[in-house]
This record gives structure tokens, C-alpha cells and sequence, in this order.
């Protein structure tokens, strides 16, 4: 009987990946993953996964399918390759996906190697989506059988390892479905609300959040600037670049008659560059730190289906290396607020080609 640690939110999404797979035959053991702080978050309310209340959740649900459970800290990991990079990636001038990071490295990385040596076959997830092993021997992620609720995106990093390490049986079902098992078999969390926030910042100010680090770290405060056009002339001074985005609107302060946006962030001369909705547009993206899954590489240029962000509905491109480690996408039609240090993943029909982060 193979053996699979399932890694539970205290949510329903996990809670009923855990029922399939002891159904299915798996020795199942529940894990709660210890990542944020000591007490409960204010997003706990909502479904949150770093709180007292989603431990007590995940200890009832395992109870409630007669499996052992542990919590498992990871706080050091999380700390060292979610936060500290999160607060990097904003000082540096670009807008980080901070969940891309915690899959890949701590839900994925840190939870395998704990679970393996405990004896543990495979690890697994809640997550809406599917991984198949293809004609070719890779491992790649399909997107779920309910494309509203897909995860794909946020999953684009693992590595060939994670993916045969990996079971994903929530993929298979819509939503509805996944409520409709939890109500039958009489878990609690069966109409639990989904979590919406980043878990460590549940309030969604990024930039007091960031100041705080850096206050803590250093003492010092982060200074404000100039807004600035593309040609250099000074339009106002902005709040320090860390509340901004590019591609961002609102919240800039700018009476200039027309609809200013974020073109740019530069950390080196503390200026954020503004502009017009045309000089926002752009067919041409460009990311590096490239992970593929469909296939081992890129060798030649290829029609793909891509997506710039978690909500983006997605494009047609033309993907193509253009360096040992970078990727271009031409895409047909001009895309708005390309950002810095967002994800761009390529898809080849259902399946993730591969992807980067945007440069």
C-alpha cells in the first residue's frame, strides 16, 4: 500500500483530497505545514491556511476520516524563500508572486523531502489540477476538469521530481463537486469559504507590510521619489516605489487630464515612470529563471497559449529562447501592464509548456 502525507489548509479543497485518496486504497496521513506566525491571522476568518483555527479544522477533518495527523513547521523555509524574497522582489522594483514561491519551495519542496523520510511515497495536495506523465516520459500539469477554478498557473515551477512525487485527485472535479462529496460524507469544512489574501499579509497592504520588514531589519524608512515620464521629466513625488505596480491606474495622485498608468519601477534611481494606456501596451514579453515541464526545452520557436498573470484570461504567442536562460514571447495581440517579477506560463493545449519569471 503506497503511502501519501497530504498537506491540509484546514480547507475544503484539501479535506476532500484526502477522503479520495483513502478511498482510493492510500495510507493516508494528514499534514498541517507551520509557515507564518505563532498565533492565529486575521485571514483565518476567511478560510486562511496559516491559523490555530485551520490546524483545529485539519485535526477535526482527519479525525473524522480516522487518519493520523501531524503539523509540521516550516516557518524557517518560509521566512527564507517566501517573505525575504517578497520583500526583495518590491524593493527591487518588481511584484512578486509570492504563492509561486511557496509552492515550489516549501509546499512542494520542504513538505517532499520531510515526507519521504518519513517513509512517505508521495505527497498531495488540494490543489484544481491534473499531472500526467506524457508520451515522451515527462511529468507536466493539465489544467482541472473545471477551467474557472484552474491552479495550473501558480504551479508552472515544480520540478520532474515533484510532479512523479505528486497526486493531485481534487483536479478531476468542479468545485460544486468537491462541496457536494464533503456534505455527503460529513466533513465540516463542507461549506467553508475559499481564502482570498495572501496569508501573510491579510489585510493586502503590501507596501506597510514591506516598510515593517525593512523598519525591523535596518531602522530605516523607505524614501519617496519622483514620478516621472518616459522622457525624465518630473510629474510629482510618489510614496516610495514599493506601493506601486506596473500597470497600476488608481492611487497614483496625478492630475495630468489624462488616465496616467505605471510604465515602470526604477529602484536604482527611486523613480516610478508614468505614462499613457498606449505606452503601456507592449507584444513583446521577456522572462528568465525558466522551468519546463512538457518538454525538456525550447529548441525551436513554438505557437503557444500564455498567461502574464493569475487572472490573465490569456494570449496567443510565439515563444522562443533568446538566451540560455531566457525566454520572448511575441504575442499577436498588445498586452497591458506587463509586470516585472509576475509569471509568464505557456501552455501547449491543455498542458503547461513551461514558463519564467518576467523581466
Amino acid at each position: 500500500m503506497s503511502r501519501v502525507v497530504v498537506g491540509m489548509s484546514g480547507g475544503v479543497d484539501s479535506s476532500v483530497a484526502a477522503y479520495l485518496l483513502k478511498e482510493q486504497g492510500y495510507d493516508v496521513i494528514g499534514a498541517t505545514m507551520k509557515l507564518w506566525q505563532e498565533d492565529a491571522c486575521s485571514v483565518e476568518e476567511n478560510g486562511g491556511c496559516c491559523g490555530l483555527s485551520a490546524v483545529e479544522d485539519a485535526r477535526r477533518v482527519a479525525a473524522a476520516l480516522d487518519i493520523p495527523y501531524y503539523v509540521m513547521n516550516f516557518k524557517k523555509e518560509f521566512r527564507e524563500h517566501v517573505i525575504d524574497y517578497f520583500t526583495e522582489e518590491y524593493l527591487g522594483g518588481h511584484t512578486p508572486n509570492p504563492c509561486i514561491a511557496c509552492n515550489r519551495y516549501v509546499k512542494w519542496e520542504a513538505l517532499l523531502n520531510r515526507s519521504l523520510s518519513i517513509g512517505a511515497d508521495y505527497i498531495a495536495t488540494g490543489h484544481y489540477a491534473r499531472i500526467e506523465r506524457l508520451p515522451n516520459g515527462r511529468y507536466a500539469l493539465r489544467r482541472s476538469a473545471s477551467q474557472e477554478k484552474d491552479q495550473t498557473y501558480a504551479l508552472y515551477n515544480l520540478t520532474q521530481e515533484q510532479l512523479g512525487r505528486t497526486l493531485m485527485p481534487v483536479g478531476a472535479y468542479s468545485k460544486e463537486e468537491i462541496r457536494s462529496i464533503a456534505g455527503r460524507v460529513g466533513l465540516l469544512v463542507a461549506d467553508k469559504p475559499d481564502s482570498q489574501d495572501i496569508c501573510f499579509v491579510p489585510d493586502g497592504d503590501y507596501a506597510s507590510f514591506i516598510e515593517k520588514e525593512v523598519r525591523e531589519k535596518t531602522g530605516e524608512s523607505l524614501p519617496t521619489g519622483n514620478f516621472v515620464t518616459s522622457g525624465g521629466r518630473v510629474l510629482g513625488q510618489h510614496k516610495g516605489i514599493v506601493h506601486y505596480t506596473v500597470g497600476q491606474r488608481k492611487g497614483l495622485g496625478l492630475a495630468l487630464g489624462y488616465p496616467a498608468f505605471v510604465l515602470e519601477i526604477r529602484p536604482e534611481t527611486n523613480e516610478v515612470v508614468v505614462g499613457t494606456y498606449d505606452e503601456s501596451l507592449t507584444h513583446t514579453v521577456r522572462a528568465d529563471r525558466l522551468n519546463f515541464m512538457s518538454v525538456e526545452d525550447l529548441t525551436e520557436p513554438k505557437r503557444v497559449f500564455a498567461k502574464i498573470r493569475y487572472n490573465h484570461k490569456g494570449a496567443w504567442c510565439t515563444a522562443e529562447k533568446t538566451g540560455e536562460d531566457e525566454l520572448t514571447c511575441h504575442f499577436d495581440e498588445a498586452q497591458r501592464a506587463v509586470t516585472p517579477g509576475q509569471a509568464l506560463v505557456l501552455y501547449d493545449g491543455d498542458y503547461v509548456l513551461g514558463g519564467g519569471t518576467i523581466l
